[in-house]
């Protein structure tokens, strides 16, 4: 077979026997390594995505690959039914890293969102005091936190609601940034607000100056909790560590997954108060592969990294960069917005060049992977070990793919 025959060949197998519920781009990858991937052809393309922040540390960064391997030699699954020497040093650490007091570690970022859930509703309960079966949630409209039956039941995308029904209840959707409809919604019985502080899948949405501020003074009048879903957001990606800090708020918990399992093995936590997770009894959640060892090794390299500081500065300065360039072919009028923080964008494509799933393939033929959402829109999450020439070169390819 020809390279192209092989990558049909490598599509169609798994169209023939996977499920189609992702429409991915047409290159087949095989190897990577730092910001580069390179496909079963031997094409190289410059990853502009990062596995959705998952690689914020880039791929196969020798850090965490050799973390996962020493791991291996020793023992990778004990589940939660004995202790093992990795788990406590993971809980202490990222309870550290967070400012707050306990960990209750999962898998994949759904997971410690459905955890979430499970949390304020029990604290809510035996905390707070609301009667039984009345506890509430208020959440954002365009939000994104994954894909499970509770969690689809409270996103207001079509997609991802259409026939999954009926519908987990106790959920109240406001306007992303509206303080007024916010406050409005909670009650008595609201147990939470759940908010993603920059809107991923949405296209990147910074909320407007003081909000979470805002959101931050309201939770505590009403003693209601605050939850921050930084499983993208979180870990680096906007220059901070957390974006919550860019306001100067603490959340009542944070939701973590993605870049904490150093996109080498699925990690996610739910890290939050003694008050808070302390509602939990042996028994009531868990989880057989939740902290397991190998996960715990890699996240403690993750932690040990963030705690230089050297991935947040690198997200602020090459961020800004990202931004001032592409506000350049905002206000050459071939991008009609352009929204986001640190190294992370969301762009809108004017009409005359396409779609977002066109500029993405036109790319994909220059040597840059990207993806697209809602239509006009292209997300950039570059690994935050990328160097900036690599950064302007991609850059580049995107003006040229813009006219």
């Amino acid at each position: 077979m020809t390279a192209a025959e092989t990558t049909r060949a490598f599509i169609a197998s798994a169209d023939a026997h996977s499920a189609h519920n992702y429409h991915p781009l047409p290159v087949v990858v095989a190897t990577a390594d730092g910001a580069w991937m390179t496909d079963v052809e031997g094409r190289r393309f410059l990853d502009l995505l990062a596995g959705y922040s998952a690689l914020n540390f880039g791929h196969g960064n020798r850090r965490l690959i050799e973390a996962a391997r020493a791991q291996l030699e020793r023992v990778t699954l004990t589940s939660r039914a004995f202790h093992h020497d990795r788990f406590a040093a993971f809980c202490a650490q990222l309870a550290e890293l967070c400012g707050m007091e306990l960990v209750l570690p999962m898998n994949t970022g759904a997971e410690a969102v459905e955890t979430a859930v499970k949390t304020a509703r029990k604290w809510g309960y035996r905390v707070k005091g609301v009667p039984d079966g009345r506890a509430r949630i208020v959440v954002a409209g365009d939000n994104f936190h994954g894909r499970t039956t509770t969690i689809v039941s409270f996103s207001t995308d079509a997609g991802a609601r259409a026939d999954f029904g009926p519908y987990t209840p106790g959920f109240d959707i406001v306007p992303y940034g509206d303080l007024p409809a916010l406050r409005a919604a909670v009650t008595q019985d609201t147990v939470a607000v759940l908010l993603e502080p920059i809107q991923g899948e949405a296209g990147v949405v910074v909320p407007p100056p003081g909000y979470l501020r805002g959101v931050r003074e309201l939770t505590r009048e009403r003693n209601v909790l605050f939850v921050a879903d930084e499983i993208q957001s979180g870990l680096g990606r906007t220059g901070r560590t957390f974006a919550c800090e860019h306001e100067g708020v603490v959340p009542d918990m944070y939701v973590l997954g993605k870049a904490l399992g150093g996109g080498v093995v699925p990690v996610s936590a739910v890290v939050s108060g003694r008050e808070v997770l302390g509602v939990f009894r042996p028994g009531e959640h868990g989880s057989t592969f939740g902290g397991n060892p190998l996960a715990c090794a890699v996240a403690l390299e993750v932690i040990a990294m963030l705690r230089s500081g050297e991935y947040q500065r690198r997200a602020a300065e090459l961020g800004d960069h990202l931004h001032r360039e592409l506000g350049v072919l905002r206000d050459e009028g071939r991008l009609t917005a352009v929204r986001g923080r640190g190294l992370w964008a969301g762009v809108d494509i004017a009409p005359a060049y396409g779609t977002g799933r066109e500029v993405s393939e036109r790319l994909m033929d220059r040597g840059v992977l990207v993806k697209d959402t809602h239509g006009a829109t292209i997300r950039l999450a570059p690994p935050l070990v990328i160097g900036k020439d690599d950064l302007d070169w991609g850059l580049a390819q995107l003006r040229g793919v813009l006219g």
